[in-house]
């Protein structure tokens, strides 16, 4: 247990400050506060000592230095079990708790035109300094560091007659050295985004990630693996983030990769368009004037892959697509939003995931994270958008309007499926997709068993180019029409001489979509 029996506040924001220390007062807790503090404190009726009262010194460098103070600082890192700390910092010297939050550094350097001077004006450093000496001792003092903590501190005071659990006095430490973390990561991010770039290629020298558990998974990829679901700190949730479900088991670690993999997709479609995904794989892609058809056609791309799959939607759902998903045995669904009677026609499946979300106007992160064993890879992220202006007709023959408008459909898709990558695809619908073989002419051959006789009369997209012609030539020979690839292999003369002998109209594009 801790026993409280002085306080220190010095707070910023005074939010509920004022209950919270009447609180304090109720239980014979003798109060210290610093300037503003103290005044707002004794204009509400409370006594208050000063800051400068209890060190003997006042305030220098307009405010500047206030708590960086030796005795106040000897009197939260004592240790009450050690007798010569005790003797050394005095019974009367002694801090139990303190109530601290730090100056608005975010919200600062968020408002509009913010000078780099304003900034640093609102780096707290006293602040910072009284949450880690108060956190180091929590076996002896209590560390509150924002006002949402104020009503269980109160009560755990007054459950324990002015005593508090040592569990609650070590989680309040653990709050405020994720606070200070926290602070510290902004105003490192904020400086570092004001200065030259220190890194390669404009990526910082030194970075950061800070991220909040939104809930606990029942356990990761396998069963004897843990896992846990974790948002952006310091963001406004978005994008998976908004994630509502309205129905059916838990979601799983891999539900939510695979239902990622499914927004991700669609958000390069302007149109109607339903993605169906397994095992973080593209089963099929297909867009249409209506979800109804869009659906229908993903799912004939390869509906025995599509058992048990994911399928995500780029519009609501209505009754009509609803009769049709309840067809088959599905994972999760995941919308913009879902009708009323689409979703009583869902309920009829109750193991049934069913997930609405705030469609993001785009892919959202500008760099991209993967862990090493012992490092981390940081990139851009792959938001490059194909211009069909800049394509260049490669072959003898043109491609024909219909296959144009499929080949730049069959790029899109292939931009999401693993590399290598192959896609097939025909009336803006994949009927073949070959993806993560390790020579680029497996995965043709995967997608034209996929395919079947629907290659006939199909386009095809390649995420990287063409080592050697074997994979037109096969293309070719199922009855592929048009293709469309990076371009970029020293034997590209000889690619492009194979599509001519066949008659097979090819896009050169000048990009790859490596998904590794």
């Amino acid at each position: 247990m801790v026993a409280i029996k002085r306080a220190l506040l010095s707070c910023h924001d005074k939010t509920g400050l004022d209950v919270f220390a009447q609180a304090l007062a109720a239980h014979g807790v003798e109060l210290i506060a610093s300037g503003g503090t103290a005044d707002f404190l004794r204009q509400r009726g409370l006594t208050v000592r000063s800051v400068d009262d209890f060190t003997g010194s006042g305030e220098q460098l307009d405010g500047r230095v206030k708590t960086l103070h030796p005795k106040i600082h000897a009197g939260l890192l004592a240790r009450r079990d050690d007798p010569a700390h005790v003797q050394a910092v005095g019974a009367n010297g002694l801090l139990d708790l303190i109530v601290v939050n730090l100056y608005p550094f975010r919200e600062t350097v968020r408002r509009p035109g913010v000078s780099l001077a304003e900034a640093v004006e609102q780096i707290d450093i006293g602040g910072v300094a009284l949450l880690r000496a108060a956190a180091k001792n929590f076996a002896y003092v209590a560390a509150v560091s924002g006002p949402e903590q104020y009503a269980a501190v109160a009560d755990a005071l007054r459950a324990g007659k002015g005593t508090l659990p040592a569990a609650l006095a070590k989680q309040l430490a653990l709050d405020a050295f994720r606070l200070t973390s926290t602070y510290d990561a902004d105003i490192h991010g904020y400086l570092a985004g004001t200065a030259p770039a220190e890194g390669a290629a404009g990526l910082p020298a030194s970075a950061s990630v800070r991220v909040r558990q939104r809930q606990p998974l029942r356990y990761g990829e396998n069963p004897h693996q843990q896992g846990a679901w974790y948002l952006p700190a310091d963001e406004t949730a978005w994008g998976l983030g908004t994630l509502r479900q309205l129905q059916g088991k838990e979601l799983s670690y891999n539900n939510l990769l695979d239902m990622d993999a499914a927004v991700r997709c669609l958000l390069e479609f302007d149109e109607p368009a339903c993605a169906i995904i397994k095992h973080h794989s593209q089963c099929g892609l297909a867009s249409a004037a209506g979800l109804t058809e869009a659906y229908a056609r993903a799912f004939a791309c390869d509906s025995e892959s599509a058992f048990g799959g994911i399928v995500g939607c780029n519009r609501p759902i209505d009754a009509a697509l609803a009769e049709e998903l309840a067809a088959t045995f599905l994972e999760v669904i995941v919308a913009p939003a879902v009708e009323p009677a689409a979703a009583e026609r869902l309920k009829k499946k109750p193991n049934l995931r069913v997930v609405t979300m705030a469609w993001p106007a785009s892919a959202g992160a500008a760099v991209e994270w993967r862990q090493l064993l012992g490092g981390w890879l940081l990139q851009e992220a792959d938001r490059l958008l194909l211009e069909p202006k800049s394509l260049r007709v490669a072959t003898k023959r043109q491609p024909t309007e219909p296959e144009r408008l499929d080949l730049l459909f069959a790029w899109k898709a292939a931009k999401h499926v693993q590399s290598n990558g192959i896609v097939l695809a025909s009336r803006l619908a994949t009927v073949g997709i070959g993806q993560g073989q390790p020579s680029r002419v497996g995965s043709v051959r995967l997608a034209l068993q996929h395919a079947g006789a629907r290659a006939r009369g199909a386009v095809a997209a390649s995420d990287g180019f063409f080592p050697f012609p074997d994979s037109v030539e096969l293309l070719a020979q199922a009855g592929v029409t048009a293709v469309i690839q990076p371009g970029g292999s020293i034997r590209d003369a000889d690619v492009i001489a194979a599509a001519d002998r066949a008659k097979v109209a090819m896009l050169v594009t000048g990009i790859r979509h490596f998904r590794h």
